[in-house]
């Protein structure tokens, strides 16, 4: 080789278009990745460090298993009443007659409100419907309507679902309006056309093609409200043994506490909203190929 062609060949350069996702690979490596691999490490250590399948076998006993089932009922029943309201509320805004200016601020709040948790959201919840809250004392003084009464329990099964709600309906707006978007009106125009009514239209057409995205939200939901921690501590504390607190009282170390079964319970809570997570993308990219 010349010594001009040697000039002219461009040297090796730090690829600079890296830096850009630098922090992100980091802030996911140091808060996502290493708490993962120490969590799964730890759950199958015991006390010494040894190798053991005690704490994964700990999973299995009566109350464990009672707290995970609980937190399986709460995630359904807050996922399939968010999509219910959230898809008749995006269909409302993005579809019906309303005015095109409400649109713009139903997304907004919801972007807002599918982020609002934790004390925050337990506190107003208190605030507001609490045995002493301002909605349950207008009800009690100005129409003779006592909740708690009838049963109403802001610290029970129904109550921290409802307090779930408040994220899950946002949420689910803000995920299926770019599917309600997608819907084509030649796709409606052809089922007129061919005789179909609205009922059928969306029973035969519509419905069918925003069934994996329907369903992938709910996935989403679902994995939402699984590993909600800090709302649910908040607002019931121990009185409902759901996972996130039975993995707080765990960890944190009280009298009976095993943080090795911590991480056993978290280390379950990682593979069922993983699962979760993963059939929202697989129905995800199923649904994007029918809206493209």
């Amino acid at each position: 080789m010349t010594q001009s062609a040697a000039a002219r060949r461009p040297g090796r350069r730090l690829p600079l278009h890296w830096l850009g996702v630098a922090p992100f690979v980091l802030f996911a490596l140091m808060f996502l990745i290493l708490p993962t691999l120490q969590i799964v490490v730890g759950a199958f250590q015991d006390g010494q460090g040894r190798f053991t399948l005690g704490n994964i076998a700990g999973l299995f006993s009566p109350s464990i298993m009672a707290s995970y089932w609980i937190s399986i009922r709460i995630s359904v029943a807050s996922a399939l009443l968010g999509c219910l309201f959230g898809f008749a509320i995006a269909a409302a805004v993005t579809l019906g007659d309303l005015p095109r200016w409400l649109r713009g601020p139903v997304l907004t709040f919801s972007g807002v409100a599918s982020n609002f948790a934790g004390v925050p959201l337990a506190f107003a919840f208190l605030a507001t419907l609490g045995r002493l809250g301002l909605v349950t004392m207008l009800l009690k003084n100005w129409f003779g309507i006592n909740i708690y009464a009838m049963g109403f329990n802001l610290l029970s099964f129904g109550g921290l679902t409802l307090v779930y709600l408040f994220f899950q309906i946002p949420l689910m707006i803000l995920i299926i309006t770019p599917a309600l978007d997608g819907l084509r009106r030649e796709w409606r125009e052809a089922a007129t056309s061919l005789g179909a009514t609205g009922w059928q239209y969306w029973r035969m057409v519509a419905l069918p093609i925003l069934f994996p995205s329907l369903l992938g939200t709910f996935a989403l939901l679902f994995a939402n409200a699984f590993g909600a921690v800090a709302t649910a501590i908040a607002l019931t504390g121990s009185s409902l043994s759901i996972v996130p607190i039975l993995l707080f009282a765990q960890i944190r170390g009280d009298v009976l506490g095993d943080p090795n079964l911590g991480y056993a319970l978290a280390f379950g809570m990682i593979v069922v909203t993983a699962v979760a997570n993963f059939a929202y993308v697989w129905l995800r990219a199923r649904s994007e190929r029918w809206l493209r």
